[in-house]
C-alpha cells in the first residue's frame, strides 16, 4: 500500500521490475486537497468543490472538474495545476474532465472552505444575498460598496464597525 504522503513510483523502486500498485483514489483526493484555488490560495480546489470525482479506468487516473462558472478565467490553470500535482506523485496518465452540467455551486464549499475564507478576511457566502458578519471583526454593521469585486464571483463590501473593506464570495 502506499502512504499518503509520498510519490509511489519512488517507493516502488525497491520492487525493480514490477508494476508499482496505483495509488487508491482516497489518496489521489489528499493529494488534490493540497493543490490551491489559483485565485483564493488559502481554499483548495477540493474545499472549493471544483473536483467533482476521481476514478481510474485501467492505467488512466481520470478527473472530473467542474468550473465556478463556464467563464472563469482560472479554469485552464486549475487543469495544469491538478495535472502537475498528479505528474510530480508519479501519475503518468491523466486525463482530465470539465463537466458543466451540473453547474457548479457555492453549495459545493466544503466547510473547511467557509471557515478559510473567513480567516483569510472573505465572507464566505450566505442564502442571505450578503454577509452576515465582518471577517475581520464579526460587527454584522456591513454595507455593499460594489456588487463586483477582486473577481467575478466576489463583491466589494465594508464593515461599518471597523471599518476594513473585504470581499463577500456570492452565492452561486
Amino acid at each position: 500500500m502506499v502512504s499518503e504522503g509520498g510519490n509511489f513510483c519512488e517507493k516502488s523502486k525497491r520492487n525493480f521490475g514490477k508494476i508499482p500498485p496505483r495509488p487508491s483514489v482516497e489518496v489521489v483526493w489528499t493529494w488534490l486537497a493540497d493543490v490551491p484555488d489559483p485565485e483564493i490560495p488559502v481554499v483548495s480546489v477540493v474545499d472549493m468543490g471544483i473536483v467533482r470525482a476521481v476514478d481510474w479506468d485501467d492505467d488512466t487516473l481520470k478527473v472530473t472538474v467542474t468550473p465556478t462558472y463556464s467563464g472563469c478565467p482560472a479554469t485552464s490553470v486549475i487543469a495544469m495545476d491538478i495535472e502537475t500535482a498528479l505528474r510530480d506523485r508519479g501519475i503518468a496518465n491523466v486525463a482530465l474532465k470539465t463537466q458543466i452540467a451540473p453547474p457548479w455551486t457555492t453549495d459545493w464549499l466544503s466547510d473547511a472552505a467557509h471557515d478559510k475564507l473567513r480567516a483569510y478576511g472573505i465572507a464566505p457566502p450566505s442564502p442571505a444575498g450578503g454577509p452576515t458578519a465582518c471577517p475581520h471583526c464579526g460587527s454584522a454593521n456591513v454595507s455593499r460598496v460594489s456588487q463586483f469585486g477582486s473577481t467575478p464571483c466576489k463583491a466589494q463590501w465594508r464593515c461599518e464597525s471597523c471599518l476594513e473593506p473585504f470581499d463577500f464570495f456570492k452565492c452561486i
